[in-house]
């Protein structure tokens, strides 16, 4: 019990209508631990009852509430009991609230004040062990406000002392963090290898296959493939120390790759805690990860025993950035025929091409495209091309380096190829022997157990039987895995790899060698493709630059929509108005053509002759076809014109001319005659209104527009055929 200090005047505060409500006690705790280590600061708080009783509350009036008695696993950051308490007393019923001290009712200035307002507009008092507070007298106001500021102060001290301690006791190396798999801690407190053999060589062959494989997809695959676990050391719990397999997975193994204490680098404050990206209920959200080594608090490079070289770390973190999916790096490979998609860059702006891919008779085609400036400033795309045509060019580079090296290229082949299934071999002989050693403790134990305790022996007997049957599964599982995976290469396989090796373009073109295997040979050998086309020609230099940093500069072709995009089309036009005058025929002038190396906008060898047809209809070298005026009803009359003419004379495409025509935004009728083309009427205000038409920007006429009265005009009737889409557009520009 707490007798009344000298200078303490409760009776001038306390009412009889406070002693009529109840007197609740505040027990504040952090944590279950600290309620276990501190019992004292506990039982101190409880006899607060004897306190509540000397100001006149009787003990049936006396309410306790346990903050950590109302708290669970779901709700650690909450507090429970101090809402309670703050309904309690929102509704009149609480007179005096009671702690051991002011600083055990609210260490958060923001619940502090809070409370103090809430029992100023109720009427109750606070109390501890100093004395008694009326929160509605300025005084004790302006005192409990002191001794709020005061704990907050404190509490400040204190996590800054701590915070102070750990860095100094990082910055020694001696600071206990938990450890990551393939480590632990001797009871000195020094941190080795762990001295499981498995636990070792598991760890060393992910990061083996990470620097052959290179993507963590690879590597997931490859382990649970050959059915490879990864040990870890249990934190707590019973088991304690001993070493729990585990099925690998993705964040686990991006987790190994980035954690620099198996570079042997002791690291401390990698992430920090951002107060607004913490969400409610969650006490360790908020965490920002990824900070830059320059950025860490504490780096002690060699402190630790190693797996790997620093060196070999950088690399690991410099690959797993180059396979993010973003705008500044190459992203890993993907499914996508594009083989060096994330390599080619833009010659103009210098960014990454982004790589579509649209659906074909062929199948997928795809198509490079720079979209960073268009997607961030809205400006034009700087270029776009055909993938095909540069993916050729740049394979056939790479086979042509390759060639040199490829007895070399067996040889390493095949050592890596038996070095793979040596190391997995070693694992599964590791996993059979661990499982004969639990085959012999669990013999050991039950021989040991006596036989009269029949309880002891059975349950023995039965942990062996079943120690003896996962030995036989193990040892079956090993058998089929040895039969589908020998460990050692046989001499059919050297040879084949031998002789696929030594014919490159070969094994490139072997239908059992998929995308997925080629990109990464393609990735190894070049670090990137510039390209710059020569405006929207056919004309594009290409820049390849190997690893290591040697370039090889070319000029290609691409295909192109028109035949107007062609950087020869002033000579191509020339030729065949020449030919064309000499009397050629459709046939002989492609055939000449193709002699004198002119190629089609897609880039193939020969125009056929309906493309000679159609060019020499454009450019009327011949009488009777675009010179020819007279139809079945006489010539063309004023104000009509052949489709061709009209498209010539507003400077589009045919082919959207003839569009307009089926949507019936112009009006025209078709020549009876061969080669039936069609008469457009337009006269010289329609032809007008159609050339500014045409220079509307793209999609212009999909979107959904507003007349001056209000009323919504559909985007479907602008696509339907019929006079009314004509007279809207026509009323509209």
């Amino acid at each position: 019990m707490s007798a009344m200090l000298p200078l303490e005047h409760g009776d001038d505060k306390i009412q009889g209508w406070h002693r009529d409500r109840l007197a609740v006690i505040y027990v504040r705790q952090s944590s279950r631990q600290q309620v276990a280590d501190h019992g004292e600061s506990t039982r101190l708080q409880y006899g607060l009852t004897g306190r509540a009783a000397a100001l006149g509350w009787p003990a049936s009036r006396v309410m306790v509430i346990d903050e950590d008695l109302g708290r669970s696993a779901a709700n650690a950051a909450e507090r429970p009991g101090f809402a309670r308490l703050v309904a309690e007393i929102t509704m009149g019923h609480v007179g005096l609230v009671l702690g051991l001290e002011m600083s055990r009712l609210a260490r958060a200035g923001r619940d502090w004040h809070q409370l103090i307002e809430l029992c100023t507009l109720a009427g109750a008092l606070l109390a501890d062990a100093d004395g008694v507070y009326d929160p509605d007298w300025y005084n004790d106001r302006l005192l409990l406000g002191l001794k709020g500021t005061m704990t907050e102060l404190e509490l400040h001290l204190i996590r800054q002392r701590m915070a102070s301690g750990r860095l100094a006791r990082a910055g020694r190396g001696e600071l206990a963090v938990p450890l990551p798999a393939g480590f632990a801690r001797r009871a000195s407190g020094e941190v080795a290898l762990d001295p499981d053999e498995q636990v070792q060589a598991v760890v060393r062959l992910v990061f083996g296959l990470f620097e052959q494989l290179g993507t963590v997809h690879a590597v997931l695959r490859f382990l649970a493939g050959h059915q490879v676990q990864i040990g870890m050391r249990e934190r707590s719990g019973p088991g304690k120390g001993e070493v729990a397999w585990r099925a690998p997975h993705q964040q686990g193994l991006v987790n190994m790759l980035r954690n620099p204490a198996y570079a042997g680098i002791c690291a401390y404050g990698r992430s920090r805690t951002d107060p607004a990206r913490r969400l409610p209920g969650r006490e360790h959200s908020g965490r920002a990860r990824g900070l830059e080594s320059g950025q860490w608090l504490v780096r002690i490079d060699g402190a630790l025993p190693a797996y790997i070289s620093v060196e070999q770390y950088e690399r690991n973190l410099a690959r797993l950035a180059a396979n993010r999916a973003r705008a500044e790096s190459m992203g890993a490979p993907r499914e996508g025929p594009a083989l060096p998609g994330g390599l080619v860059a833009c010659g103009i702006c210098g960014h990454r091409l982004q790589v579509s891919y649209e659906a074909s008779g062929q199948g997928l085609t795809g198509r490079y495209c720079c979209q960073r400036r268009h997607h961030t400033y809205g400006q034009a795309r700087c270029q776009q091309m055909a993938a095909r045509f540069l993916d050729e060019h740049v394979v056939a580079q790479v086979l042509s380096a390759l060639a040199p090296a490829a007895l070399e290229l067996s040889v390493t082949a095949a050592a890596q190829a038996g070095d793979r299934r040596a190391e997995a071999d070693r694992i599964w002989r590791q996993r059979l022997e661990r499982a004969g050693f639990a085959c012999d403790r669990a013999r050991r134990q039950y021989q040991l157990a006596e036989p009269e305790n029949r309880l002891v022996a059975r349950q023995l007997e039965r942990e062996r039987e079943a120690a003896l049957a996962e030995r036989a599964h193990l040892g079956e599982e090993y058998q089929r895995y040895q039969r589908a995976r020998p460990a050692r290469l046989s001499a059919a396989e050297l040879a084949a790899i031998r002789a696929l090796a030594s014919d490159i373009p070969a094994l490139w073109a072997a239908p059992t060698t998929t995308i997925a295997d080629r990109k990464p040979l393609l990735r190894a050998v070049v670090e990137s493709v510039q390209v710059t086309a020569d405006g929207a020609t056919e004309r594009v230099h290409a820049a390849i630059t190997w690893a290591g940093g040697q370039q090889t500069h070319a000029g290609l072709r691409r295909p192109v929509a028109r035949t107007g995009q062609l950087s020869y089309y002033p000579a191509l036009t020339e030729r065949i108005r020449a030919l064309a005058g000499q009397g050629l025929g459709s046939a002989a002038i492609a055939g000449q053509l193709a002699a004198e190396g002119f190629r089609t906008p897609r880039q193939h060898e020969r125009f056929h002759d309906g493309e000679i047809q159609q060019l020499i209809r454009r450019l009327g070298p011949r009488p009777g076809l675009d010179h020819d005026h007279r139809t079945d009803q006489g010539g063309l009359g004023p104000g009509q014109w052949w489709l061709a003419a009209l498209a010539r004379e507003i400077s589009m495409p045919v082919a959207t001319l003839s569009g307009w025509l089926k949507r019936g935004w112009i009006t025209g009728r078709q020549d009876t005659r061969p080669p039936c083309r069609w008469i457009i009427t337009a006269d010289s205000a329609e032809v007008e209104r159609l050339r500014t038409l045409h220079q509307l920007p793209a999609g212009y006429h999909n979107r959904r527009r507003w007349t001056d009265d209000g009323t919504p005009i559909e985007t479907s009737t602008d696509k339907e055929p019929g006079n009314h889409a004509r007279e809207n557009l026509r009323s509209l520009h």
